[in-house]
């Protein structure tokens, strides 16, 4: 069933996600803070505002803004906007990677206007208008099958899910992301071993990923993507070993030591990361000068 949607927030996620949602026959308006943005989405079809208060007028009740923002501070003060601009009965979903800690608070913001909260965890980047997004839902179950047909148009097949009460969707996407290092972490380490092996010369490391891609139990999209990364630069030599971090990663840890949970992957995972940034630089020179200190070691010297 065709819906009408607004969607706040025009980056790689929102637009690709607000491109599905037209492919699928539902109306989409949109505003992104760069106006250019919503005016390009415009002109493939989409209704494009100039302002929060315009979007919100070119929608029917019971109003829907799904918004793919920062996660934070940035996303706050759009559901504060929002919460003067909708109307009770009215629905905000929360497509960031926000912290499960923040939803009850958002949901309380709008709760005060009567306004419908859910939290959605989306995966699926830049391959998703393609594929189809996975969507992790928190909150009032009767909302999340309201907005049901737009979720069955974003995922693939059985690709969405309703996790539980306000904050599951973002929690269950954090422990997604958490996965996710650790997986990525084992394939770098292995593909190192493989890179670094006696038989390096011999080997073809696209051609393993494929390989390993065939009926294998570590097949996976991540080693699709793997092999085409390697694809014509087996040595990645346009790439510098430094590998940024989203935030998930750190609350998933923090989430393993609340609960005391041992999650001693993905907590390796994650301060491999901060290693690759040079933060491991200092304790990896303490360590030099200690074996120098009581064994007469052998150091490098800088130039």
């Amino acid at each position: 069933m065709p819906m009408q949607i607004a969607i706040v927030g025009l980056g790689r996620m929102g637009m690709n996600m607000a491109l599905r949602l037209m492919q699928g026959g539902h109306d989409v308006c949109c505003y992104n803070r760069t106006v250019d943005k919503a005016h390009q989405l415009a002109a493939k079809g989409a209704r494009a505002a100039d302002t929060p208060a315009e979007l919100t007028a070119m929608l029917d009740a019971p109003r829907i803004v799904w918004l793919m923002l920062p996660s934070g501070s940035t996303t706050r003060e759009h559901i504060e906007l929002f919460a003067d601009l909708l109307s009770g009965g009215d629905m905000l979903v929360d497509g960031s990677n926000s912290s499960f800690k923040d939803d009850e608070s958002n949901r309380a913001i709008l709760q005060q206007k009567d306004i419908c909260y859910l939290d959605a965890g989306v995966s699926g980047g830049i391959w998703g208008l393609q594929e189809g997004y996975c969507t992790m839902v928190g909150g009032e179950r009767d909302v999340f099958e309201h907005i049901e047909p737009l979720l069955e148009t974003l995922a693939p097949e059985k690709g969405y899910l309703y996790c539980g009460p306000c904050g599951s969707g973002h929690f269950t996407k954090m422990i997604h992301n958490g996965i996710e290092y650790a997986m990525m972490q084992a394939y770098a380490e292995g593909f190192a071993l493989l890179e670094s092996s006696p038989y390096s010369e011999h080997m073809k490391l696209d051609d393993i990923a494929a390989l390993w891609n065939r009926g294998s139990v570590i097949r996976s999209w991540l080693l699709e993507l793997l092999e085409s990364a390697l694809a014509g630069d087996e040595n990645l030599e346009g790439l510098e070993p430094f590998v940024d971090d989203s935030g998930e990663g750190r609350w998933t840890v923090m989430q393993a030591i609340e609960s005391g949970t041992p999650a001693p992957v993905i907590v390796q995972s994650l301060f491999e990361r901060f290693a690759s940034r040079g933060n491991a630089d200092f304790s990896r020179k303490i360590l030099a000068a200690l074996r120098n200190q009581f064994g007469g070691h052998a150091v490098k010297k800088k130039n």
